[in-house]
């Protein structure tokens, strides 16, 4: 069963104070996501507001990096 379709069989349970206050819900959601011209996550890059690399220390900050990063663990 999707998730719409078990939303909508907990909808057809609900008395109808619950009702409204379930509308509100999904509207606010709703106004949110209207609100938000841009979703983390969306692949969306932070990189456009960026310069370009100025300086002579980018192999300096790479070696940096990769000699102080750790193994991941799950």
């Amino acid at each position: 069963m999707t998730n719409k379709e078990l939303l909508l069989q907990e909808i057809d349970s609900m008395s109808e104070i619950k009702l409204i206050e379930t509308l509100n819900i999904v509207r606010t959601i709703k106004q949110k996501q209207s609100k938000s011209p841009h979703c983390p996550g969306l692949g969306k890059s932070i990189f456009r507001h960026a310069g370009k690399w100025v300086g002579d220390d980018l192999k300096e900050c790479l070696e940096i990096v990769e000699s102080s990063r750790g193994l991941a663990e799950f």
